[in-house]
Formats: C-alpha cells, sequence, structure tokens
C-alpha cells in the first residue's frame, strides 16, 4: 500500500515521502500513530505541489542568501568600545553588538546565530569574523574595534 509519511518515521522515510509498505504495517500502525495517511491521487498531487513550492523557496532563498554574502565579504565595520590603559576592552564585544553594528552601517538584518565568533573580542584592532549563511554559504568581515 502507498502511504505518504506524515512525521519522519525511523527506517521507512522522512516527512512527506510517498512510500510502499505492507498494508497491515499501514492499518494497524502507521494510520494509528497518526504517521502516515492514504497516498491517493490528490494527496499525492498536493505534495508534489509543496515539494515545488519549497523548491522555489530554497532557490530564492540561496539567490538572497548569495546578494548578502557578496555585499559583506571582505567589508570592515567599526564598533567603539570603552577601552582600558592596556588596551583591552572592559567588556568583549559579542554577536548582538556585531549584529547592530552591520544594521545600523550596512543596512543588512543577521541574526547573531549566523556570525560565527567562538569567544568574544577582548582587544582594539581588526578582527575577521565568518558569517554563516544558509546552503553553506560565508562571508569574512572584518569588525575594528576602536577606543570610545
Amino acid at each position: 500500500m502507498k502511504v505518504i509519511l506524515l512525521k519522519d518515521v525511523p527506517n521507512i522515510g522522512s516527512k512527506e515521502d510517498i512510500k510502499e509498505v505492507a498494508d497491515g504495517y499501514a492499518r494497524n500502525f502507521l494510520f494509528k500513530q497518526g504517521l502516515a495517511k492514504a497516498a491517493t491521487a490528490t494527496a499525492i498531487e498536493s505534495v508534489k505541489a509543496l515539494e515545488e513550492k519549497k523548491a522555489r523557496e530554497m532557490k530564492r532563498e540561496l539567490v538572497e542568501s548569495q546578494k548578502i554574502a557578496s555585499r559583506l565579504d571582505g567589508v570592515e565595520i567599526e564598533i567603539l568600545a570603552k577601552v582600558s590603559t592596556a588596551n583591552t576592552l572592559y567588556s568583549a564585544v559579542g554577536a548582538e553588538q556585531i549584529t547592530r553594528a552591520v544594521r545600523k552601517q550596512l543596512g543588512v538584518d543577521l541574526k547573531a546565530a549566523q556570525i560565527d565568533l567562538r569567544k568574544g573580542i577582548k582587544e582594539c584592532g581588526d578582527h575577521r569574523v565568518k558569517i554563516k549563511f544558509p546552503h553553506n554559504l560565508e562571508a569574512e568581515l572584518i569588525v575594528r574595534v576602536s577606543a570610545e
């Protein structure tokens, strides 16, 4: 019997996959657990339409990510911070501060999770910071930390 999976099922398939399974397995387990539904012609068409829509969205997202990544790659932003006499910062510059600076100086909205910063920046000077985008795209931004 052909079924459309409503959730990921181990050893069977992922959500929205169309799979051929034994009749008893489908009726007694998959349907009762709400893991699958019968693969009628209408249901198959709706799944295919949904897959096409997802493919279009993924392509649009890829193009948008490429534009933003190329715009940010190698660009320099400046962050002003309070500095001690030893030229170290009183508080580290983190991902949130970098996203705010990028938004303010370049007009690009990023999420703090996109900034690949293992630990905060604690010294003045230029620092290279990687920004991650969907589809394994990356850009490298130069963050210049200066005394306030």
